[in-house]
Formats: C-alpha cells, structure tokens, sequence
C-alpha cells in the first residue's frame, strides 16, 4: 500500500491520489486483521466452556508443573494442537514470504520467473485454444477497438484502477490484448520457447486479460451468462500459466521461518503464556486457543486472506482467562493492542518512505534514467 500510495503522489499530474492501491482488496485486509482477533477471542472461550463442560479430568484443567511431565494423553493432544498451528502459521506466513520473493524475482529476472516455464504443453494449447473462443465472445460487445497494442494497454490500465469505468474501447481493447496473446505464443509448445524480451510482456497481457474479465463479469458488463461462464473459465485456466512457485523458494521461505521461530520463540512463549492472563495458562486454556487459531487461520487461507497467527492465537488465550475467570493482565493487553493497531499504519509509511529513497536515489544521485 505505502508503494501504490506513493507512487500515485510521485505521478500526481497524471494520477489521482490513491489509485495506485486496491482498495477493494485494502478493505478485505484490515477486516480480516480486525475480525480474526474476536473470533479467536469469542471461540477459544466458548471452546474452553464446553471442554469443562464434556471432560471430566481435573489435571487438564490444571496449570503445567515445571518439575513433572503431564500424562501422555494430555502431551499427544498438545503435540497436535501445535502442529496444527505451526502448519497454519506457515501456509499463511509462507504465502506472504513466498509472494513476495516471487515479486521480487519476476521484477528483477523476468526472462526466468515472469511465466511458468515448466507448463505443460498440454496448458499451453488449451489456452491458445480458449483465445480465439473468448475473443469471438468479447468481440460481440466491441464498439470500438484501439489503434495498437500500446494504446490497448493503456485502455485497460485506466479501466482497472479504482476509479475506471468501461468505456467504446474497453472490449475492443481486451480483443487487441489476445490477439497479441494468441499472436505471441502461435506456434510455441512452451513459453520457454518465447523470446526472453517477450515473456515480460505476455505476463502483463495475462494479468491484463484477468483482471479484465473479473471486473467485468462483476460489474454485469457482460450480459449473458453463458459467455460471462465463459470468460471466467477461461480466465482461471491462464493461473497456472503466472501463478506458481519454485521448490527452493518454498524450502527457502520454510527454513527461514523454522529460523525465526528457533531464535524468538522463548519470548512469545513467556508473553502468550504467562502475560496475558492473572493465572498461569492450563492445558485446556492452551489446546483451546491452538486449536481455535489453527482453524481460523486455514479458513482465512482457503479465502485467500492475511491473518497474523500472534493475533489470533493471544486473542484466544485471552477468551479463555475470561471465560475461566482468571482475569486479564491489562498492561499487556494494552501493548498488543497498540502493537495491532500501530503496525499498519507504521508500514505503510515506511514502505512508502523506503519507495521513494530509492527513486531518489536511482534518478537523482545515480543518474540512471
């Protein structure tokens, strides 16, 4: 966001402030970082009561003694809650860490990560296929096409920012895009077969052509259903062609976070456990608020939505210290709190800041033009 705000402040002449992020998407992110902490919170506790309520073993319910191991029932049902939860923690943490390596990698070495090399010639040809199909469904609403390739480009860039609305030259220009797409890859098996200086640009025709067809299906600018099915298939079928991960980056992201979690956990540990509540932290307490945070953050994965685990999870060991009566540490709960709400904010300024250094830095220092 710090990025796309700056950038559009950066081109003001030409853009108006706040164009440069989604914030659509914006406002489905901070919902979910504002909601996920109460459904911890309100299911951990609920959990917990119903757990005292169904079970009727008093050494679950009891704080863990330092000079005695618990009994094997209570470690395996322990073992499993947080395993759960490191397995959320990384198919969530890792998708940022991942999303972000793989934008760095297709902004430095497109000709390598721009498309998916490996595809399989199989996908290729279905979407070379699909092309032409949908181009004969877009061309049935064109009431005008652009010149060239450039200014179909520029077409839809307008049509996709927040304030674009479809205009004569908006499905023209969605024509214009594929069959520079189709035009691009006739003849190829595999994109590896693409001219590297090409591959840069098809991926922008991919994501053009995307983001097109779900604006446009959203808004009902399609008018059949049936071709509106249409575009959305065939729009899906074009993921495998940029959405994809190489195995070192995944091994790369999971090492670093297994680091991360090696060298800080003692003080999230001592914090989660010992400074939220007025009581040290049962086992019950503890399997509630694993299990509670390992479901909401799958749940906001299979959404697609960023959640922050050390969110979740605090919240739900509050909710159980409230709905076990043993009162909540304020002071602590004040610190996350601001934590929570200052670490948007604060990153957005800085990504911004950092953004805007660096064109500094690159144009007027540098020279580089």
């Amino acid at each position: 966001m710090g990025v796309g705000l700056a950038n559009a402040w950066i081109n003001s002449p030409g853009h108006n402030f706040g164009e440069g992020v989604n914030w659509a998407k914006a406002q489905e992110v901070f919902t979910t970082l504002l909601v996920s902490p109460i459904v911890g919170f309100v299911c951990a506790a609920i959990l917990l009561l119903l757990v005292k309520l169904l079970v009727r073993k008093p050494e679950l319910f009891q704080p863990a003694d330092a000079k005695k191991a618990p009994p094997w029932w209570i470690r395996g049902i322990l073992i499993l809650t947080c395993t759960g939860v490191s397995y959320a923690h990384g198919s969530n943490d890792g998708q940022k860490g991942m999303g972000l390596i793989m934008l760095i990698l297709v902004g430095i070495v497109p000709a390598v990560f721009a498309l998916n090399l490996n595809l399989d010639p199989k996908n290729i040809a279905g979407i070379e296929q699909g092309e032409g199909q949908v181009a004969a469904i877009v061309a049935k609403y064109v009431k005008d096409r652009p010149a060239d390739q450039k200014e179909a480009e520029t077409e839809l860039s307008g049509f996709l920012k927040t304030t674009g609305k479809v205009t004569d030259k908006t499905f023209g220009a969605l024509v214009v895009t594929l069959e520079g797409f189709e035009a691009n890859l006739e003849g190829k098996k595999t994109f590896g077969e693409l001219g590297k200086a090409v591959r840069a640009g098809v991926r922008t025709d991919i994501y053009l052509t995307q983001n097109t067809i779900a604006k446009l299906v959203k808004t009902h600018a399609i008018t059949d259903p049936a071709d509106a099915a249409a575009l959305k298939q065939f729009s899906g079928g074009l993921n495998a062609a940029t959405n994809f991960i190489p195995a070192w980056v995944k091994v790369a992201v999971a090492f670093a976070l297994g680091c991360g979690t090696m060298i800080g956990w003692k003080r999230i540990v001592v914090t989660v456990g010992e400074k939220i509540g007025k009581a040290h932290l049962s086992y019950a307490q503890g399997a509630s608020a694993e299990l509670v945070a390992m479901c909401t953050i799958f749940a906001a994965d299979n959404f697609g939505l960023p959640v922050s685990t050390t969110h979740v999870l605090s919240s739900g060991i509050a909710g159980t210290m409230a709905a076990n009566g043993s009162g909540l540490q304020m002071a602590t709960l004040r610190n996350i709190a601001l934590a929570w709400i200052l670490t948007l904010p604060v990153c957005v300024l800085l990504g911004a800041a950092t953004f805007s250094a660096g064109l500094f830095v690159v144009f007027n220092i540098l020279g580089w033009k």
